[in-house]
C-alpha cells in the first residue's frame, strides 16, 4: 500500500496522495485482468465503465461497451432493460432472471439491486437501474477471485434500507469553539476551508467511490448546528452545494443540506419564522424551488430545532410536527424529505432536581406527535436516549412511533469512544442495536423500524487527513456503517474480514493470515475494551467537559447538561425507575419496561443507567459493583497493552507509514487508558472506602 502524506489525485494514473482505504488498485486485480462486457447506458453506467477501464488498463484486461457482435467475456455487467446482451451466457441469465431467484418477489431488482450469478463460465451482474450495476460491480471487487468460481450461487442483492446516509458536522467558516468540523477527529473538512469551498473534485470523487463501494447513498454536507455563514448555503452560496452534488452524482450519492429553522428571518428578512404563517410557507417554497433548479436530485433538509440553542417552532407556540411539516410542504413537490432530529432536551437543567431526566426528553416531545407528521418527514432518532455513549439502552422513541417514518442515528465519529485516537470497532454495537426487539421476541427489530422508510444515518468520521479517518483502523467504522445500512443482518466479524481483505491484504508483505489474525485480535473486542477502562455499567459521561476526551469523573456532575452519575459514599447510578425514580423505564413497552425496572433483572451492563445501587450490590456476574469497577479498569489497560504489542509484531508486514500512524495512536490509547483506570478507581475507592479484593495499587 502506498501512503503518501499530501497532494492531489492523478487522473491519468488513477492513484492519489491519500490513502486508498478499501479501494486500493490491487483490489481490482481480478476484475481488471479479465475480458469484461458492460451493457447499458446512463451516468452511473459511465462510472462503471470508468472503473473497469482503469482496472483493465492496469491489469491487462479487455473492456467492451455493448457492441453489436457476440463477445466472449469472463464478466458481464448489464442493465436488463437495455435489450439483448451480446454474450450468450449473459443473455440466457437475463432471460432466466425470474422470481425463482431467492424465491421471493417478481424478479424485480429495484433501483439499487442486482442479480449476481455464474452461468456457463461467465460471471453476470444484472440490474434494473444504473445504481444497481454500480453496486454490483463493487460487489465483484469485494469478492475478488471468488466472483469467478463456478460454484458461485445465483443471488439477488437489494438494500434492506433505502436511505443510507452520512451527516457531516462540517462548518464552512472555522467556528471559534467547534473548529472546521464539530466533533471532527480527522483533520479539516473535505468540502470547506476557512470560509470557502475547497473545490478539490479529485479528493471528493475518491470519497464518493469509497462511499458507493460500501453502500452509502446520501450525505449532508454541513453541520446540524447551522451558523451564520452556513445558513447562506441555502441561498447565496447554493452554487457551492451544487458543485459538491455534481462531483458525487456519478457515484449515486444525493446531497442534503442542514438548514436553520430561522432561515426566513436570517436570510429572508421576514419578522417571523412561525410555521403557520403564510409568508413563511411562501418563503420556504420559493427557496426550495430554487434549490431544485440548481440541484434536481437534491435529497432534502436536515434540521436540528429547539435543541441546544438552535431556533425552532417552540418560539411561536408550535410543536415539532408543525415545524417539520412546514418544510415537508416545501419539499414535497420535488420529491425531497425533511429529516427532523429528535435530539431535543433541556440543556439548562438544575442538577439539584432529580426529577428532571434528559433520557426522557425525546420520548416526551415526540411520542405524543406520532401520526401527525407528513409522509415526507423523517424523524431522526439517536440510537440511545442520551448521547452516543459506549453503552446505552436503545431509545424508547424507536418503539413509540409506529405511524411515523423514523431514521436511526449512530455516531461513526468517535466523540465518546476515543476520538479516533483509540481503536474502537463500533460495528458490533450497531449490530446489537439493529437486532434489538423493543417489544420482545415476537416484535420488530430496530432494523425493521429503520427499513420502514427512515433508514440508517451516521455522523461522519472523515476529514482531509491522508488516512481519511485520522486513525487508519477507524476506517473500518465507516466501511461497516455502509455495509450494515445495506444489510443490518451482516455479521460484524465478516464485515471486518471484508475490510481487511480489501484494505490490508493487497499491500501486505507478510503472511496474510497473520495480518488478518492480528487485526481481529486488536479490533474484535475493542469497543468493550474501551468500555472496560472508561465509565462503568452504563453510567456514561465521565469525560472532560467540552471536548469530551479523557476522564473527568465529576466533570458534568454539577452542570446544566443533565448527564449525572450521582455517586455518593453509599452508591452510584441514576434511578430511572417508575417506583422511586424519574419514570423513564415506563417509556419502554413490555417486556423491557419490566426488565429495566427491576434491579434483579436489569442487565449488568446497564445497571447504573437505570438504578442507583450500593457499591456492594452483587451483579449477575457474581462480583460486587465496586469490584467490577476495579477489575474492568485494570483489565482494560492490560488489553490495550496487548493490542500495542500485537501491532508491533506487524512491523515490516504492512506499509511503514500506516504502521507508524497506528503505533502512535496505540501509544496514546495506552497512556489514556492508564489515566482512565487510575482516576476512576481512585475516585470510587475514595467514595466507597472499599479496597480492591486483589490488593492492586489504587492511588
Amino acid at each position: 500500500m502506498s501512503v503518501p502524506v499530501a497532494g492531489r489525485a492523478s487522473a491519468d494514473s488513477g492513484e492519489s496522495d491519500w490513502h486508498a482505504a478499501w479501494l486500493p488498485p490491487a483490489a481490482f486485480r481480478e476484475l481488471g485482468s479479465r475480458p469484461v462486457l458492460v451493457h447499458g447506458d446512463g451516468l452511473l453506467v459511465d462510472t462503471v465503465l470508468d472503473e473497469v477501464s482503469r482496472a483493465c488498463a492496469r491489469y491487462g484486461g479487455q473492456l467492451w461497451h455493448g457492441p453489436p457482435w457476440q463477445v466472449d467475456a469472463d464478466l458481464v455487467l448489464a442493465l436488463r432493460e437495455a435489450g439483448p446482451v451480446p454474450n450468450a451466457a449473459a443473455e440466457a441469465a437475463r432471460l432466466g432472471a425470474t422470481p425463482a431467484v431467492n424465491g421471493t418477489g417478481d424478479g424485480a431488482l429495484g433501483d439499487e439491486g442486482y442479480l449476481l450469478t455464474r452461468a456457463s463460465g461467465v460471471t453476470v451482474v444484472l440490474a434494473d437501474a444504473p445504481a444497481g450495476l454500480l453496486y454490483g460491480m463493487f460487489h465483484v471487487v469485494r469478492l475478488g477471485a471468488a466472483a469467478f468460481d463456478d460454484d458461485l450461487p445465483a443471488r439477488r442483492h437489494r438494500p434492506a434500507l433505502n436511505r443510507r446516509m452520512l451527516d457531516h458536522w462540517d462548518n464552512v467558516a472555522v467556528h471559534p469553539v467547534s473548529g472546521q468540523i464539530e466533533r471532527g477527529y480527522a483533520g479539516g473538512s473535505l468540502f470547506w476551508r476557512d470560509g470557502a469551498a475547497r473545490h478539490e473534485p479529485a479528493r471528493l470523487r475518491d470519497y464518493g467511490r469509497l462511499l458507493a463501494a460500501c453502500g452509502v447513498n446520501a450525505i449532508c454536507v454541513n453541520n446540524v448546528n447551522v451558523h451564520d455563514t452556513e445558513a447562506l448555503l441555502l441561498t447565496d452560496r447554493l452554487g457551492d452545494v451544487a458543485d459538491i452534488a455534481e462531483v458525487l452524482r456519478p457515484y449515486g450519492i444525493r446531497v442534503h443540506l442542514s438548514v436553520t429553522f430561522a432561515a426566513p428571518v436570517v436570510l429572508g428578512g421576514l419578522p417571523t419564522a412561525d410555521p403557520l404563517d403564510e409568508r413563511v410557507r411562501a418563503w420556504w417554497a420559493a427557496a426550495t424551488r430554487r434549490v431544485y433548479q440548481r440541484i434536481p436530485d437534491f435529497g432534502g433538509y436536515l434540521v436540528k430545532a429547539d435543541s441546544e440553542g438552535q431556533p425552532g417552532p417552540f418560539a411561536y407556540g408550535r410543536d415539532h410536527a408543525d415545524g417539520a411539516n412546514l418544510l415537508a410542504g416545501a419539499l414535497a413537490p420535488h420529491g425531497g424529505v425533511v429529516r427532523w432530529r429528535a435530539f431535543v432536551y433541556d440543556h439548562r437543567q438544575d442538577w439539584r432536581d432529580r426529577s428532571t431526566d434528559r433520557a426522557r426528553a425525546a420520548h416526551d416531545h415526540f411520542a405524543p406527535l406520532d401520526g401527525q407528521f407528513a409522509d415526507n418527514v423523517i424523524v431522526q432518532v439517536k440510537f440511545g436516549p442520551i448521547d452516543f455513549q459506549p453503552r446505552e439502552p436503545v431509545s424508547p422513541v424507536l418503539a413509540a412511533m409506529p405511524s411515523t417514518r423514523l431514521a436511526v442515528e449512530v455516531q461513526a465519529t468517535q466523540e465518546y469512544t476515543g476520538q479516533q485516537r483509540h481503536v474502537c470497532y463500533l460495528a458490533p454495537w450497531w449490530s446489537e442495536v439493529l437486532r434489538f426487539r423493543p417489544r420482545g421476541a415476537a416484535g420488530r427489530t430496530i432494523a425493521d423500524v429503520a427499513g420502514a422508510g427512515g433508514g440508517l444515518v451516521a455522523v461522519a468520521n472523515v476529514g482531509d487527513d491522508p488516512f481519511w479517518t485520522g486513525h487508519p483502523l477507524a476506517q473500518a467504522n465507516l466501511y461497516a456503517f455502509g455495509r450494515l445500512a445495506w444489510d443490518p443482518l451482516l455479521d460484524p466479524g465478516a464485515i471486518l474480514d471484508e475490510w481487511i481483505d480489501l484494505t490490508w491484504l493487497p499491500g501486505t508483505t507478510g503472511d496474510p493470515e497473520a495480518v488478518r489474525r492480528t487485526m481481529h485480535a486488536i479490533m474484535d473486542d475493542s469497543l468493550r475494551t474501551y468500555e472496560r477502562y472508561t465509565a462503568p455499567l452504563g453510567v456514561g459521561f465521565m469525560v472532560r467537559p467540552g471536548h469530551h476526551y479523557g476522564p473527568d469523573v465529576d466533570g458534568y456532575e454539577y452542570t446544566q447538561w443533565g448527564t449525572y452519575h450521582f455517586a455518593d459514599r453509599d452508591g452510584v447510578g441514576v434511578d430511572r425507575t417508575r417506583a422511586t425514580g424519574t419514570g423513564f423505564t415506563g417509556q419502554y413497552p413490555p417486556p423491557w419496561s419490566e426488565v429495566y425496572e427491576s434491579r434483579e433483572r436489569c442487565p449488568d451492563e446497564l445497571l447504573l443507567f437505570f438504578h442507583h445501587v450500593p457499591y456492594r450490590h452483587v451483579l449477575h456476574s457474581g462480583r460486587t459493583v465496586i469490584q467490577h469497577i476495579y477489575d474492568t479498569h485494570f483489565a482494560g489497560v492490560e488489553e490495550v497493552a496487548a493490542m500495542r504489542e500485537r501491532w508491533r509484531l506487524l512491523a515490516g508486514a504492512v506499509d511503514p507509514a500506516v504502521h507508524d500512524r497506528v503505533a502512535e495512536r496505540l501509544d496514546e490509547q495506552f497512556r489514556s487508558a492508564v489515566e482512565w483506570r487510575d482516576q476512576i478507581n481512585t475516585y470510587f475507592f475514595r467514595k466507597s472506602g472499599i479496597p480492591d479484593a486483589h490488593g492492586r495499587r489504587i492511588h
